[in-house]
Protein backbone atom coordinates (compact mmCIF):
# COMPACT_ATOMS: atom_id res chain seq x y z
CA UNK A 1 0.00 0.00 0.00
CA UNK A 2 3.15 2.16 -0.27
CA UNK A 3 2.06 5.55 -1.94
CA UNK A 4 -1.66 4.95 -1.82
CA UNK A 5 -4.14 7.09 -0.34
CA UNK A 6 -8.08 6.52 1.05
CA UNK A 7 -10.58 9.41 -0.35
CA UNK A 8 -14.16 9.49 1.19
CA UNK A 9 -16.31 11.33 -0.58
CA UNK A 10 -20.20 12.60 -0.26
CA UNK A 11 -21.18 14.27 -3.21
CA UNK A 12 -24.39 16.37 -3.16
CA UNK A 13 -26.62 18.38 -5.34
CA UNK A 14 -28.31 16.78 -8.73
CA UNK A 15 -26.46 13.58 -8.70
CA UNK A 16 -28.68 11.12 -8.52
CA UNK A 17 -30.57 10.53 -11.86
CA UNK A 18 -27.84 11.45 -14.06
CA UNK A 19 -25.48 8.69 -14.52
CA UNK A 20 -23.23 9.94 -11.64
CA UNK A 21 -22.43 6.63 -10.16
CA UNK A 22 -21.83 5.14 -13.45
CA UNK A 23 -19.51 8.00 -14.87
CA UNK A 24 -17.64 8.02 -11.33
CA UNK A 25 -16.76 3.83 -11.97
CA UNK A 26 -15.84 4.87 -15.45
CA UNK A 27 -13.23 7.76 -14.15
CA UNK A 28 -12.32 5.53 -11.19
CA UNK A 29 -11.56 2.42 -13.81
CA UNK A 30 -9.52 4.98 -16.11
CA UNK A 31 -7.70 6.09 -13.20
CA UNK A 32 -6.84 2.62 -11.91
CA UNK A 33 -8.58 3.85 -8.52
CA UNK A 34 -9.88 0.75 -6.64
CA UNK A 35 -13.21 1.03 -4.26
CA UNK A 36 -16.84 1.95 -5.08
CA UNK A 37 -19.42 4.39 -5.25
CA UNK A 38 -23.29 4.12 -4.04
CA UNK A 39 -26.65 6.18 -3.81
CA UNK A 40 -27.39 7.81 -0.34
CA UNK A 41 -31.35 8.08 1.07
CA UNK A 42 -30.56 11.62 1.21
CA UNK A 43 -29.92 12.05 -2.64
CA UNK A 44 -26.14 12.37 -1.93
CA UNK A 45 -23.79 10.24 -3.48
CA UNK A 46 -21.10 8.59 -1.19
CA UNK A 47 -18.02 7.03 -2.81
CA UNK A 48 -14.47 5.14 -1.39
CA UNK A 49 -11.41 5.35 -3.62
CA UNK A 50 -7.93 4.04 -3.18
CA UNK A 51 -4.97 4.82 -5.38
CA UNK A 52 -1.95 7.32 -6.15
CA UNK A 53 -2.36 10.40 -4.53
CA UNK A 54 -2.56 11.94 -7.73
CA UNK A 55 -4.70 10.04 -9.52
CA UNK A 56 -7.03 10.52 -6.40
CA UNK A 57 -6.69 14.22 -6.69
CA UNK A 58 -8.12 14.07 -10.14
CA UNK A 59 -10.96 11.69 -9.36
CA UNK A 60 -11.77 14.36 -6.76
CA UNK A 61 -11.48 16.86 -9.02
CA UNK A 62 -13.57 14.81 -11.76
CA UNK A 63 -16.34 14.27 -8.67
CA UNK A 64 -16.63 18.33 -8.24
CA UNK A 65 -18.20 18.36 -12.05
CA UNK A 66 -19.42 14.87 -12.42
CA UNK A 67 -21.36 13.71 -16.07
CA UNK A 68 -23.02 16.52 -17.68
CA UNK A 69 -26.47 16.28 -16.13
CA UNK A 70 -25.34 16.94 -12.88
CA UNK A 71 -25.05 19.91 -10.71
CA UNK A 72 -22.70 18.99 -7.69
CA UNK A 73 -22.97 21.74 -5.15
CA UNK A 74 -20.75 20.62 -2.80
CA UNK A 75 -18.17 17.57 -1.65
CA UNK A 76 -16.68 16.87 1.39
CA UNK A 77 -13.75 15.13 0.96
CA UNK A 78 -11.63 13.06 3.88
CA UNK A 79 -8.23 11.61 3.00
CA UNK A 80 -6.59 8.62 4.57
CA UNK A 81 -4.94 5.83 4.86
CA UNK A 82 -5.51 3.63 1.79
CA UNK A 83 -6.22 -0.09 3.35
CA UNK A 84 -5.99 -2.49 0.22
CA UNK A 85 -9.25 -3.91 0.65
CA UNK A 86 -10.45 -3.73 -2.90
CA UNK A 87 -9.85 -5.23 -5.50
CA UNK A 88 -11.99 -3.14 -8.23
CA UNK A 89 -13.89 -0.17 -8.33
CA UNK A 90 -17.75 -0.95 -8.27
CA UNK A 91 -20.69 0.69 -8.46
CA UNK A 92 -22.70 -1.11 -5.15
CA UNK A 93 -26.26 0.29 -3.51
Amino acid sequence: MAGRIRAHLVISGLVQGVSYRASARFEAQRLKLTGWVRNLANGDVEAVAEGDPADIEQFVTWCRRGPEEARVESVKYAPAAATGEFSTFAVTR
